[in-house]
């Protein structure tokens, strides 16, 4: 004869039934709470990415005021070399100049500038990965990438970048010296630059200086090498862009270019080009040079992005 107490311990337990029922609810809270975890971590990482980009803002000014010029996109010519109409050494980018103002003049020490940026000298330096210029949201995190050729030959390795800076409408790296010192839409940061605020005429309120570039393709803050080319990290993904030149690297423009009459990509475009600004969400992130930083949607006016990417086209941009 069994006795109550024995009754009591059998209805302790969880019956099948009752288990499934629990694990279903739980499975429905989860379901509920990981839209908001997600909404979060993407709050904190536009969060994160627009104070990297305002530090980046006021490197480049603490740059201007010290040096009257904000820094060249990228650097090309050394004594004894051809004119600086082609790319060639030292390569040095627009984020390597600013790095004392990064609080990384350590590491702006150990770097030969002397010496080209893919030099063996300097293969230590250039591979380290500063947090000021990662996107927390970008899915492709490095920490470095490899500097191929059109023949997939490895010329160097870098550390990564998330921010690339503007080239203006054009992209002048498809052009020499001579042909693109005449180029419309010229914007702040080019081969060999050297622009001053007083040129910034647009008013740099109304100026693009740097914006995000992930998940299309990798960039580096360190410089570009001649020969060089910028490809889609997945073409299978990403099949309207193909592999653009070493100054893709460092550089983007916003279109239209004389090559490409009346293509004008915004960030995050669909048309999803490795010379563009893109970020994992909905447009992207972008650094005045002003040192504001906007948020700018892919359906913004593809006329004031445009205006807004040359520095002295007297062109008014409307709003966005």
């Amino acid at each position: 004869m069994r006795k109550a107490t024995d009754t009591i311990r059998s209805r302790r337990g969880f019956t099948l039934i009752e288990l499934l029922v629990v694990i279903a609810i739980i499975a429905m809270m989860i379901g509920l709470l990981l839209p908001a975890v997600q909404k979060v971590r993407e709050a904190a990482a536009k969060l994160q990415s627009t104070n990297n980009l305002k530090q980046i803002g006021i490197a480049l000014h603490a740059y201007h005021d010290t040096y009257k010029v904000f820094p060249p996109g990228y650097q090309a010519g050394m004594p004894g070399q051809p004119a600086p109409t082609v790319d060639t050494a030292p390569g040095w980018a627009w984020g390597s100049f600013i790095l004392p103002f990064l609080e990384q003049e350590p590491l702006a020490r150990q770097l030969r500038r002397d010496l080209a940026c893919w030099d063996p000298a300097n293969s230590v330096a250039v591979k380290t990965v500063l947090p000021v210029f990662i996107n927390p949201a970008a899915p492709n995190q490095g920490p470095t990438m490899l500097v191929k050729n059109s023949s997939g030959t490895v010329l160097a390795e870098f550390a990564i970048s998330h921010y690339v800076a503007n080239n203006g409408q054009d992209e002048t790296w498809a052009y020499n010296l001579a042909e693109f010192s005449g180029l419309r839409g010229i914007g702040p940061f080019y081969r060999n630059s050297r622009v001053k605020e007083a040129q910034v005429t647009d008013g740099l309120s109304n100026t693009v200086f740097i914006g995000e570039h992930t998940t299309i393709s990798a960039k580096t803050w360190v410089g570009v090498v001649p020969g060089a080319e910028a490809c889609p990290i997945d073409p299978n993904r990403y099949p309207f862009t193909v592999c653009d030149r070493a100054a893709t690297l460092v550089l983007c423009h916003s279109g239209p270019a004389a090559l490409e009459p009346g293509i004008v990509h915004p960030p995050s475009f669909p048309t999803c080009h490795v010379c563009q600004m893109y970020a994992p969400w909905q447009g992207g992130h972008v650094l005045f040079g002003d040192g504001g930083v906007r948020f700018i949607s892919l359906s913004i006016n593809l006329n004031t992005w445009a205006a807004l990417s040359s520095i002295n086209l007297g062109d008014v941009p409307g709003e966005y």
